[in-house]
């Protein structure tokens, strides 16, 4: 039995369809058509876990960033007030009486007794060779000082009264008894300098507390972070570059 002619027709545009279209078996054959060698899905080398992406060493807990000891609570330094009446005189209290040059003797000790502190310090800390006097240590008591203005709102204050301040600012000690021998011999020592005190012309108000603080020097830990440096794994990233498998243009793609 013959085929008609169109039978034959239709036989061969189907198989030129299907070659056309990417049977499988022509779609093989064609030269145009590889496999496409950027199509299997592997592993991209450059999505495995980056080197650099590892915690930083220098992440870690700064040693310098530790609670500074420097930052401990200044003696000197502003800060809460001090309540008046711990170092006002109360009414009709009178100091202790006793043989003036004893005094004298048991207030120059104590001028150096660090045990009357909780802190280490003593009188003498700050007024070493009469040292960190402000020149209105020479007028007579009471009169104003800097340090009773700024921390407990006082106009004027007694020498007694002052050495029981320093007592609970610098000293960061409770008050002597205002009866007692203590505050009567420092205050009688205190006196004593006062007579031989000489004002400096054009002497700072400054604190005797703000001296050159060790902590002030330049902090080590401030040096250049060696891990601040300029990261080897920002550089640019090979893997970011172009893609090689994503040609601009296909080979096979003919302008038609």
């Amino acid at each position: 039995m013959k085929q008609r002619p169109s039978a034959v027709r239709s036989a061969i545009l189907a198989s030129v369809f299907g070659v056309a279209c990417g049977a499988p078996g022509a779609f093989a054959q064609s030269p145009c058509a590889p496999r496409n060698p950027c199509a299997p899905r592997k592993m991209n080398p450059c999505a495995a876990k980056n080197p650099c992406a590892a915690k930083n060493p220098c992440a870690a807990k700064n040693p310098c960033a530790a609670k500074n000891p420097c930052a401990a609570n200044n003696p000197c330094a502003a800060g809460d007030k001090v309540d008046v009446k711990l170092v006002t005189r109360p009414a009709g209290t009178h100091l202790a009486k006793g043989n003036h040059a004893e005094l004298v003797a048991l207030g120059k000790k104590l001028f150096s007794d660090t045990k009357l502190s909780t802190n280490g310090l003593s009188c003498n800390s700050c007024h070493f060779s009469n040292n960190a006097y402000l020149n209105t240590f020479a007028k007579p008591y009471p009169h104003f000082v800097q340090m009773a203005s700024d921390r407990g709102g006082m106009k004027k204050i007694e020498l007694d009264e002052m050495v029981q301040f320093c007592m609970v600012v610098p000293m960061s000690a409770k008050p002597l008894a205002w009866d007692s021998r203590e505050l009567a011999a420092l205050t009688a020592y205190t006196a004593g300098v006062q007579k031989t005190f000489k004002p400096k012309a054009g002497a700072a108000a400054a604190n005797p507390c703000a001296a050159k603080n060790p902590c002030a020097a330049k902090n080590p830990c401030a040096a250049k972070n060696p891990c601040a440096a300029k990261n080897p794994c920002a550089a640019k990233n090979p893997c970011a570059a172009k893609n090689p498998c994503a040609p601009k243009k296909k080979p096979c793609a003919v302008h038609m």
